[in-house]
């Protein structure tokens, strides 16, 4: 699907909701393509902001980074992962070249992404540490945040991707591509999405790999992905390979804005997505895991918007890491 395709399918969603909303002030939310967790996310976002926050949200699909948009004023809100915002804001990591960008603050951390490594069934692979001389997906120029999400979980096994044999990928799609075709030993996703599925489908059952919880271990997790934690998941019959409880990785979808944004506009924002986590579930509804009370969660270096600050303090949520 090309860009252009994306983005009008992207506000074919978002326009007739705006409907209602004619003479409101229009907020944009950018996303990744149309189709994606993300970009459904948003649309769900720009439904409640629009329902309950009296602004018209037009939802914004592109296959381009989605922070440039919202540091370079083309776009109001944006949402990312914690780590890749972090890294933007400092200018770190990929985002080198391009510098610093001060100017982007924290709205609300919302859903966790929970993600895992998974083997097929019958592997001996049974850690992360096992995968020492392996073959893992690695590279991922079209979609760089993959490769550090790897990278973390190697690094939780005492590994680096030089203890491993790397076979190139430009993005997550193409790696579980690799993966049910036999060129890679692992495959990265998060738990209960429809490549799991099918991979499992595709190989003859899959096993996720536990994280290390030992504080040495997690450190080592966080130095590569600031933000990152762990969660227990049960088994369930929508989460392919997990047939026990097992610890994974999980890190947070951030909503952002500008610095120069309107107080009162991320205020309304901010307030509409706390009161409101039916709607979203109802549009979303892997927004069942949304906690409003963890909304104002720190984001590394990211410092929150004075909207945002606003709604937290009477509500009686202090900002915490």
């Amino acid at each position: 699907m090309t860009v252009f395709r994306a983005l009008a399918c992207s506000l074919a969603v978002a326009l007739p909701l705006a409907a209602g909303a004619a003479h409101a002030q229009v907020v944009s939310v950018v996303t990744t393509p149309a189709g994606s967790f993300t970009n459904s996310s948003g649309a769900a976002i720009a439904k409640v902001l629009i329902d309950h926050g009296k602004l018209r949200a037009i939802v914004q699909a592109q296959a381009a980074n989605g922070l440039d948009s919202v540091a370079s004023g083309t776009a109001t809100f944006g949402l990312s992962n914690s780590f890749d915002t972090t890294f933007f804001v400092e200018g770190s990591r990929y985002y080198k070249e391009e510098g610093p960008h001060k100017n982007v603050r924290t709205v609300a951390s919302l859903v966790p992404y929970r993600v895992g490594m998974f083997v097929r069934a019958s592997s001996d692979i049974k850690s992360i540490a096992d995968l020492r001389g392996k073959r893992v997906s690695s590279g991922f120029n079209a979609q760089k945040t993959i490769g550090t999400i790897i990278e973390a979980h190697l690094a939780n096994g005492g590994l680096t991707y030089a203890d491993v044999q790397q076979v190139p990928a430009p993005n997550v799609v193409r790696a579980a591509e690799d993966f049910n075709s036999g060129k890679v030993d692992v495959l990265f996703f998060a738990i209960g999405s429809a490549a799991i599925k099918q991979a499992a489908a595709t190989v003859g059952g899959l096993r996720v790999l536990p994280l290390d919880t030992s504080p040495a271990a997690l450190k080592r997790m966080e130095d590569v992905m600031p933000g990152a934690y762990t969660v227990h998941v049960e088994p369930a019959p929508n989460l392919d390979g997990i047939a026990k409880p097992t610890d994974l990785i999980a890190f947070d979808m951030v909503m952002y804005t500008r610095a120069d944004v309107a107080e009162d506009t991320i205020y309304r924002a901010t307030k509409a997505l706390y009161e409101n986590k039916a709607a979203l579930v109802a549009t979303f509804p892997p927004f069942a895991t949304f906690d409003p009370k963890h909304m104002a969660k720190i984001v590394k270096d990211v410092p929150f918007h004075p909207g945002a600050l606003k709604f937290y303090k009477e509500a009686g949520l202090a900002p915490n890491s």
